[in-house]
């Protein structure tokens, strides 16, 4: 059995998951990049090198999961690290600013059907994921789940008139992360009286496919919180929701 840290990162093939699996691997970590699309996940973990491998992984598709976790059993038998990253914004396809998904996706707007596909990634993959891979990960000794989420989400911030993002809120991506949090919530109330750690990380405004690349940060900077916390030793927090440097981000 390897010694090195063993991560899957879903959604590796591009943006925040493709730099977190590059900064992760060049921190000694062997890292699996979960892609839907197995040939892009190649061609992500050739360009990353050795260290980097694709594993085919559609967070949406259960057997894909499944097959998934029980070749990380095979070749490795447990995995330290999870970084459940995949995530999409709508389903309008490209071109759209978070402006225009906003406009289109009011309350009383919003189409269900999208709703539902965006959910479909954004929470319940997110969880079908941690169940499929917690056995693995209760294999390690020092192992560590890292969600990442958006403050667009915070259900506190929004609350606040205040809140810069209020404006943008609506029932499909920014509940959707929301709804994401909650569930990890859980993740973290089943697990606290275990030795594997929970931690969701907001990226912040990352310049990435997922708003159309309309964020003020670079992909480098929106990965900083996600690749800190994921580095974390056995000895660092749990259950907390931050974003960059350790910033605490209201629930």
């Amino acid at each position: 059995m390897s010694t090195e840290r063993i991560a899957l990162v879903t959604g590796a093939n591009q943006g925040v998951g493709k730099q977190v699996a590059r900064e992760l691997v060049a921190s000694g970590v062997t890292v699996l990049l979960g892609s839907r699309d197995l040939a892009r996940g190649e061609a992500a973990a050739a360009e990353i090198g050795a260290g980097a491998t694709a594993i085919q992984l559609d967070v949406t598709d259960a057997a894909s999961i499944a097959a998934a976790a029980a070749s990380i059993a095979e070749q490795y038998g447990r995995l330290d690290l999870l970084v459940n990253n995949a995530g999409i914004s709508n389903t309008g396809g490209s071109g759209l600013t978070p402006e225009q998904n906003a406009a289109r996706s009011k309350a009383s707007t919003a189409s269900i059907d999208e709703i539902r596909a965006v959910w479909d990634v954004n929470v319940f993959g997110v969880l079908t994921v941690y169940q499929a891979m917690l056995p693995l990960l209760r294999e390690s000794t020092d192992a560590r789940i890292v969600n990442v989420s958006s403050g667009v989400g915070s259900l506190s911030s929004n609350a606040d008139p205040s809140f810069p993002y209020r404006g943008i809120y609506g029932p499909v991506y920014p509940a959707s992360k929301a709804a994401e949090n909650a569930m990890v919530l859980a993740m973290m109330i089943e697990l606290e009286d275990t030795g594997i750690k929970v931690n969701l990380v907001s990226p912040g405004f990352t310049s990435t496919a997922l708003n159309n690349f309309a964020g003020t940060e670079s992909v480098e900077d929106g990965s900083r919180e996600v690749v800190r916390v994921a580095l974390l030793g056995p000895d660092g927090p749990t259950n907390t929701f931050t974003g960059w440097e350790n910033q605490t981000i209201p629930w």
